[in-house]
């Protein structure tokens, strides 16, 4: 039975979810700013039309925002998680095989339902999903995944499709196909579009007739692939369950210059404590660490950066022990007379956590060390991020970064719930 898919796309993203619990906004231009809102990471469409591009920084068009009252707001990673946990699920009601793409995106498989309409499917799986979230989608329905990206795209774009569009009823797929530019297909990066263009090959339809030989010498695998798939020939599968991950960083820019080691050590205690309880959401352990720690670059003021790597004795997922190895590290790199601009811990070298080479003379106690962190994560789990955590972490935090424009916790907060009032 050939394959069919359907990509299906939460429109601006970020935004919308900014939107859903204030009405208010309808119609306004919004921006939503990185870390220590920096630049901005996602725009509505009223702000797309005023001209402000992605990952410009903010401080280039804060003129531009204030003249057209542009509604700015930090990044909300929380309020976008849960948001997008409730599309998944919504998503899951119409096909037995979903796979989540990322934060906003996800492919179904619709193989077994070619004898509906699959237009009319789709504007049932776009209604359901504004229906129970509130969110818009579009859909994108084709044989293959890549034609699925390019029809969702004209779902997107073009107002008389009603955000559904199917690419195996169109007519004139190769006038379509043709109005595509090259570096617009799923797979082609800037590197590929600049070798293509030398080649007089810029859009989708051209790269579909192009020659093979010429495709695997320059592109490879990966460009033979693409080629086959916009011939409707389908090379990428429905993931049914993510990769495992190859490693876990978490790194923040400061909210202000850190030019302490105290302060430092709060800092990467606190990304280290991240990162120990995504390895232990993820069922990982680290047998490598690496700290880092970075200046301004942008400033005139004296320049130093530098990291470390340790190798730990037996792969871990405890907090603790990962605090012990990352503060050593710190501690052997740091210089005093620089004022920091960022740091960060990446755990690599990742192993099942089930399954971790013990060594003969380890001398922690694994056992006790698993319930501790088992314990810990359920308390705050129940009562929130940061009920319980290590001292090193510190208590005030004035490093952290800025968050000057951020949203209630609508979803998951009890004390931010929004309140309606008749």
């Amino acid at each position: 039975m050939p394959p069919v898919f359907a990509l299906i796309d939460c429109n601006n993203f970020y935004a919308s979810c900014e939107r859903l619990f204030n009405p208010k906004l309808a119609g306004q231009p919004i921006v939503v700013l990185s870390n220590n809102d920096g630049c901005v990471v996602a725009r509505s469409n009223e702000a797309k039309a005023l001209g402000i591009k992605m990952g410009v920084p903010e401080f280039q068009i804060r003129p531009l925002l204030r003249a057209h009252h542009v509604q700015v707001f930090s990044s909300n990673y929380r309020l976008y998680g849960d948001l997008s946990q409730r599309v998944m699920e919504t998503l899951e009601q119409f096909s037995p095989d979903l796979e989540i793409y990322s934060i906003d995106e996800a492919f179904l498989s619709l193989v077994g339902f070619e004898r509906r309409n699959l237009t009319n499917y789709g504007r049932t799986i776009r209604k359901t999903v504004k229906q129970w979230t509130g969110l818009p989608v579009s859909v994108g329905i084709a044989e293959t995944k890549t034609l699925a990206k390019l029809a969702n795209r004209v779902a997107k774009r073009t107002a008389d499709t009603n955000g559904v569009f199917d690419l195996l009823a169109c007519q004139d797929r190769e006038a379509l196909l043709d109005g595509v530019a090259v570096g617009d297909v799923w797979g082609i990066g800037p590197n590929s579009v600049r070798l293509l263009t030398q080649r007089g090959i810029t859009t989708a339809l051209q790269l579909r007739e192009a020659d093979e030989p010429w495709i695997r010498k320059h592109l490879g695998v990966v460009g033979l692939r693409v080629v086959a798939e916009l011939r409707g020939q389908s090379c990428l599968i429905l993931e049914d369950c993510p990769p495992p991950k190859q490693g876990i960083t978490c790194s923040r820019a400061f909210g202000r210059s850190v030019s302490t080691l105290a302060e430092m050590e709060e800092a990467v205690s606190s990304y280290v404590s991240r990162a120990a309880k995504k390895l232990r959401d993820e069922g990982l352990a680290a047998t490598v660490l690496t700290v880092f720690i970075m200046t301004n670059a942008f400033t005139d003021e004296p320049q130093y950066r530098n990291s470390v790597t340790c190798e730990l004795p037996v792969g871990t997922d405890s907090t603790s022990e990962l605090i012990r190895a990352a503060l050593k590290g710190l501690r052997h790199i740091y210089r005093d007379g620089y004022r920091y601009k960022k740091a960060g811990v990446m755990c690599t070298a990742l192993v099942p956590a089930d399954q971790v080479q013990p060594d003969l003379f380890d001398r922690q106690d694994r056992p006790k060390s698993k319930r501790l962190m088992s314990a810990l994560d359920a308390i705050n789990d129940r009562w929130g991020a940061g009920t319980l955590d290590y001292a090193s972490n510190g208590l005030t935090q004035a490093w952290q970064t800025h968050c000057h424009h951020r949203s209630p916790a609508y979803t998951t907060n009890w004390d931010q719930l929004p309140v309606v009032t008749a």
